[in-house]
């Protein structure tokens, strides 16, 4: 896949709009950190186009493509849209005309100003050859003393009549493609409506940051966030689904392609870290730092901080992610209720946590969902080998590790890069490694589920990982609240935390989960099973026994 320098390459006239349209675009792509190139103003003065502009047109994903009332007078404008037009025919780039002060239908039939111009160009070129084709006079010879410098001149306006030709077909090529017109816009709504397509454009390419199976996943939330009664209705998605599973990486993915059609908006990661650490009166700040909200004033008071976010975003349409939201008053904090925004806000929610969703009344949910299984193998195949497919040598061990991950793109992220660069015998010894000691980092982070549990439902998690995973719902119940626990609120909050699910009115849990949940017990006592809580394995059951006997 092509790497490129620039995300845009602004093709213009300068006397037309370098210090009007062009700049004000340009310096709106600089805000949304959109990387755009635009000439400088003397590098125009020059007579041919020079091979800084040709690669940096190379080394664009998208072409702008500014048709203003001169733009065809200017040859240089005319090389640079020839040279667009090969790279759209040979590398993909996307381009979008822009008919600026212009109606689409003289450029594209090549009348109006635009016809003049090119039958200047072609006039320009006949003259040339029609003074060749004089007598040769005292004028001539004196114009052209050598017969090689005639022929260079000859050849020169037969190239200029066959560039005209070249001209004209990129000119039409890309006049009939989707665009942008101005008519009679405001200049800023016109400017707003092209950022937003080109944010559009640059989102399908995730796959550059290493980003795999988001695009689906990313529709899907977008229905959620269009399926209001109103367009402009204020709010409230919830992304929920166990650790790892890349609630966070969807969250950001969403921002990305929507962020520039707000007017204030923020991403808040880590809500449960940085609350713990510092208190929710820090996040509130942060969102004022990320609003440019420069009269906020810094309050350890979290009352008077919600206040304040109220007060002060009521009318402005925002677009605010927390991510990793573990407490309600987290959610109370920084986005208590739908009249705190303004018309067209979306506040979206990540958590581990599905009952906090339904507690703060947000208006949609979506479930996170693991990787299937191509996916999992594109993904892990990036991490470790740096293509979307493993080398035929390793595919039956990179089955397995895939395999073990079940689908949890954080276990693929892990394990991927651990692995780059390795020898096959290396595989199999980690993988060997890997089925008798989960990694460290995996179960480390999926830990963090099992914080602020009630040590009965942790307890009855415990039963369920070592004993009841793919048993009967109702039957799992009855054992449990046979053994002193209760039961029916313990599963339902261990399935609002995604710690497990019912799938078909049995209990199940991801493979990593149920690891984790061994790897708890086994840290009891590292080398004494005999003194685990729990025994669940033959092999260690016969093991006790034995001694005791």
């Amino acid at each position: 896949m092509a790497r490129y320098e620039y995300d845009v390459f602004l093709s213009f006239r300068g006397e037309d709009t370098r210090k009007s349209f062009t700049d004000h675009l340009y310096n709106a792509f600089v805000r949304q950190g959109i990387y755009t190139f635009r000439d400088g103003e003397e590098l125009e003065k020059g007579q041919p186009i020079s091979s800084k502009l040709l690669q940096a047109i190379q080394d664009s994903r998208i072409a702008l493509v500014i048709f203003s009332r001169t733009y065809a007078s200017s040859s240089w404008c005319l090389d640079e849209l020839a040279k667009i037009v090969e790279c759209r025919k040979e590398m993909g780039q996307k381009v979008f005309p822009i008919f600026y002060h212009v109606d689409p239908s003289e450029v594209r039939k090549q009348t109006g100003s635009f016809g003049e111009a090119f039958d200047a160009h072609e006039q320009r070129f006949k003259d040339g050859l029609e003074k060749l084709e004089q007598d040769r006079s005292t004028t001539h010879f004196l114009l052209y003393p050598k017969d090689e410098e005639r022929i260079d001149a000859q050849e020169h306006f037969k190239d200029g009549l066959e560039k005209v030709q070249k001209w004209r077909a990129a000119l039409m090529e890309v006049a009939n493609l989707s665009g942008f017109h101005l008519q009679h816009r405001q200049e800023s709504e016109f400017i707003e409506k092209i950022i937003d397509a080109i944010h559009d454009e640059l989102s399908p390419f995730s796959k550059d940051l290493g980003l795999v199976g988001i695009g689906s996943r990313l529709e899907e939330i977008m229905k959620l966030c269009s399926s209001t009664e109103k367009e402009n209705d204020v709010f409230f998605i919830g992304i929920s689904g166990m650790g790892g599973i890349g609630k966070t990486t969807l969250a950001r993915a969403f921002y990305d392609k929507i962020s520039s059609q707000f007017q204030v908006r923020s991403f808040l990661e880590n809500v449960r870290e940085v609350s713990k650490r510092d208190g929710v009166a820090t996040l509130q700040e942060q969102l004022f730092l990320d609003f440019q909200m420069k009269s906020y004033t810094k309050k350890r008071d979290v009352h008077r901080g919600s206040s304040e976010i109220a007060h002060k975003l009521r009318h402005k349409k925002a677009l605010i992610i927390l991510d990793d939201v573990d407490e309600l008053e987290q959610l109370q904090g920084l986005a208590g209720s739908h009249n705190w925004f303004g018309q067209g806000s979306r506040i979206i929610i990540t958590t581990r946590d599905e009952h906090l969703l339904i507690s703060h009344g947000v208006d949609r949910r979506y479930k996170a969902k693991e990787l299937n299984i191509y996916e999992s193998l594109e993904l892990f195949s990036r991490k470790a080998f740096k293509n979307d497919h493993p080398p035929n040598d390793y595919m039956e061990l990179s089955h397995d590790f895939v395999n073990y991950a079940k689908g949890l793109p954080l276990a693929i992220e892990v394990l991927g890069p651990f692995l780059c660069g390795k020898s096959i015998k290396e595989w199999e010894s980690a993988f060997s490694r890997l089925k008798k000691n989960p990694e460290g980092r995996i179960m480390s982070a999926l830990l963090i589920s099992l914080d602020g549990l009630h040590k009965e439902e942790k307890e009855i998690f415990l039963d369920i990982a070592c004993f009841f995973k793919g048993h009967d719902k109702d039957h799992v119940t009855e054992i449990l609240e046979s053994l002193g626990f209760e039961s029916i609120i313990g599963i339902c909050d261990l399935i609002h935390k995604s710690l497990i699910t019912v799938v078909g009115g049995k209990l199940w849990m991801h493979d990593l989960l149920q690891e984790m949940g061994w790897e708890i017990v086994r840290r009891e006592c590292p080398d004494e099973p005999g003194n685990w809580s729990r025994l669940w394995h033959s092999i260690d059951v016969l093991d006790v026994m034995t001694m005791i006997r």
